[in-house]
């Protein structure tokens, strides 16, 4: 976190109008706050400040919030929570698929988006603490350092968002055990499950194909069919 307890949210977005109401939400909340109007410049900006959370919509200019979360990706882990207009399943799908934690759909509710930054700083700050139990998890020739939050395949290191991180470490730290959807997103998303989607489906998927871990032939993560997951 940034001065003192403070945490720094980059808000990504190119309508003026959004920017301003967010940010004023977030402020009131206690976050500091920095604004880039397309990808290019959010990704100058998360290159000079140290941030705890990125807010990225989808269509913007030059840069569209798809391409920056990609590139965001190749080198950080930082939260990130997507806006789009959109609202089908395969845009959210999407959106997921190139890396976000989180997804809202316009128009939305700011005080939903900050219930959300709350949920995934939260989260993080948890993984963060969870450092100090120095544990190790290997599974076959798939290591889990919890500690340095780091995921090693046959000693190549696979990069995991937060969130997929805190799957796989549930899963891991809890071998043989069954966890159906609602409860991973309990767990891991740290709130109730509101309605029935494929967040944590498109997360499990996410983490299979980094680790080439097919379903069908699953060397870590077992599907329960009708009931949830596993690792044994």
């Amino acid at each position: 976190m940034n001065n003192g307890n403070a945490p720094c949210v980059l808000i990504i977005e190119d309508e003026p109008e959004i920017r301003d109401i967010v940010q004023i939400f977030l402020k009131n909340e206690g976050c500091l706050v920095l604004e880039a109007e397309d990808g290019e410049q959010g990704l100058e900006l998360l290159q000079k400040h140290p941030v705890d959370l990125i807010i990225l919509d989808v269509m913007m200019p030059r840069l569209d919030g798809i391409q920056t979360c990609i590139k965001i990706r190749e080198t950080n882990n930082i939260p990130i929570i997507m806006l789009s207009a959109k609202n089908e399943d395969m845009d959210k799908i999407l959106g997921l698929t190139s890396g976000a934690d989180d997804y809202l759909s316009k128009p939305f509710n700011p005080l939903e988006l900050v219930a959300r930054v709350k949920s995934q700083l939260r989260r993080s700050k948890m993984t963060e603490a969870a450092g100090s139990l120095q544990q190790v998890i290997t599974i076959g020739d798939l290591t889990v350092n919890i500690p340095r939050h780091q995921v090693t395949l046959s000693g190549k290191e696979i990069p995991l968002t937060p969130l997929e991180f805190g799957i796989l470490e549930l899963l891991g730290t809890h071998r043989g055990q069954v966890f159906s959807v609602d409860k991973i997103y309990e767990t891991i998303w740290k709130e109730p499950v509101m309605q029935s989607d494929k967040t944590v489906m498109v997360h499990i998927r996410n983490i299979r194909e980094k680790l080439q871990d097919h379903p069908r032939d699953s060397k870590y993560i077992k599907t329960v069919w009708g009931v949830g997951y596993k690792i044994d």
